[in-house]
C-alpha cells in the first residue's frame, strides 16, 4: 500500500484573501463621501510595470467605486500638468507612474504634489514625518499622515499575519520581532525597515552595499529608529535570526539562500520576480508570494485618508469637525 506524503506545514496565503478585509474598510469610508473621491494618474513613459500598474489602477477604483482618470502626457509637460491638478478642486488624489527621467529631476516632481493630494505619500512632509516616527499632520490628531503604498501593504500583511502584538500598546506591537528586508531602495525598502523599527521591531535591511540594523535601542526607549551599520555581515549572518524574511530584490539573477532560513519562519515576497523557491514551503511556516493587490488597495486607503483628512480639517470654533 503506498503511503501518503505528510501535509505541508508550510500556509501560503494570497494577496487576494489579505486585500478583502481592506477592501471593506474603504467601502465602510465610501459610504460616509458626499461624492466619489477622483484620482488623477499621469503616465509620462513607456515603461511596462508603470503601464501594468495604471490599468491596475484604473480597474481597482471602478471595482471599488472610485473615479480614476488616466492622463497621458509628454515627460516635460508634467510639471504643468501636476501644478494644475493641484489648483483643481475637483481632483482629490494624484499620482505619478515611475521613472519619468529616472534621474533627481524624478524627486524634484514628487515634491510638487500638493500634501494634500499626494496619495504615494512620497512629498517632504509625509517622509519626513515616516523617517520620523511622526503620525500625524495636525497636533489635534485629527489628520494622519499619508505613508507610501508599497511599505504600508506590507505592514498591512503583517498585520493580518498577525505578526503585530495587539496587546502592546499602539506604536510598539513589533517589540521582540526581529525582521529581515532584502531591499534598501528609497522607495519601498529603506522606508519599510524605518516603519518597521519604528513600530519596535528589530530590523536587519539588506542590499548588495551590505547590511545595517535598524531599531529604536534598547527597549525601545528612543521615539524613533536608529541605524547601525553591520561591517563584515552578510545574509548568513542576519537570516538565521529573523521571525519574518521578506524580500523584494528585482532580476531573475537573485535567488534566496532558503537553506539559511530558520524553522517556522514568516516569509514574504513583493518583488515583481519570483526570489524564494518552492523550496521555501519546507522551511517557512508562512509563506505570501506576493502583495500587487494588497498594494492597490492601500493605494485607494490612502485615497480615502486624504479626503478624510480634508473633512477632518474643517473644524467649527469648538474644534468639532464638520
Amino acid at each position: 500500500m503506498a503511503t501518503q506524503d505528510p501535509p505541508s506545514s508550510c500556509k501560503v496565503v494570497l494577496a487576494g484573501s489579505i486585500a478583502k478585509s481592506l477592501q471593506h474598510e474603504v467601502s465602510e469610508g465610501l459610504l460616509k463621501l458626499e461624492r466619489k473621491p477622483l484620482l488623477v494618474g499621469f503616465l509620462a513613459n513607456k515603461d511596462p510595470a508603470a503601464q501594468l500598474y495604471s490599468s491596475w489602477t484604473q480597474k481597482t477604483c471602478q471595482e471599488n467605486g472610485f473615479d480614476f482618470t488616466l492622463r497621458e502626457v509628454d515627460r516635460e509637460e508634467l510639471e504643468t500638468h501636476i501644478l494644475t491638478a493641484n489648483q483643481d478642486d475637483a481632483v482629490d488624489g494624484i499620482i505619478v507612474y515611475y521613472p519619468i527621467f529616472n534621474s533627481r529631476q524624478d524627486q524634484y516632481l514628487q515634491q510638487l504634489i500638493d500634501v494634500r493630494k499626494d496619495v504615494e505619500g512620497l512629498c517632504h512632509t509625509h517622509v519626513f514625518n515616516m523617517y520620523s516616527n511622526i503620525r500625524w499632520l495636525d497636533e489635534q490628531k485629527l489628520q494622519k499622515s499619508i505613508l507610501p503604498c508599497t511599505p504600508l501593504a506590507l505592514v498591512k500583511v503583517l498585520e493580518h499575519l498577525k505578526v503585530y502584538n495587539t496587546i502592546l500598546p499602539y506604536g510598539n506591537r513589533l517589540f521582540g520581532r526581529t525582521i529581515l528586508v532584502v531591499n534598501r531602495s528609497e522607495v519601498v525598502g529603506r522606508p519599510l525597515a524605518a516603519l518597521l523599527a519604528n513600530d519596535g521591531a528589530c530590523v536587519y535591511s539588506v542590499d548588495v552595499t551590505g547590511v545595517q540594523q535598524f531599531t529604536r535601542g534598547e527597549g525601545i526607549k528612543k521615539k524613533r529608529h536608529e541605524v547601525m551599520d553591520k561591517e563584515g555581515w552578510t545574509l548568513k549572518d542576519c537570516v538565521p535570526l529573523c521571525d519574518v524574511v521578506i524580500s523584494g530584490v528585482p532580476g531573475e539573477a537573485f535567488h534566496f539562500p532558503t537553506t539559511l532560513l530558520k524553522d517556522g519562519v514568516i516569509c514574504i515576497n513583493f518583488s515583481t520576480e519570483k526570489n524564494f523557491g518552492p523550496e521555501v514551503k519546507e522551511r517557512a511556516s508562512i509563506y505570501v508570494p506576493a502583495i500587487g493587490k494588497v498594494t492597490i488597495i492601500v493605494l485607494l486607503r490612502n485615497l480615502l485618508r486624504i479626503v478624510q483628512n480634508r473633512q477632518s480639517s474643517s473644524t467649527t470654533g469648538n474644534g468639532e469637525a464638520y
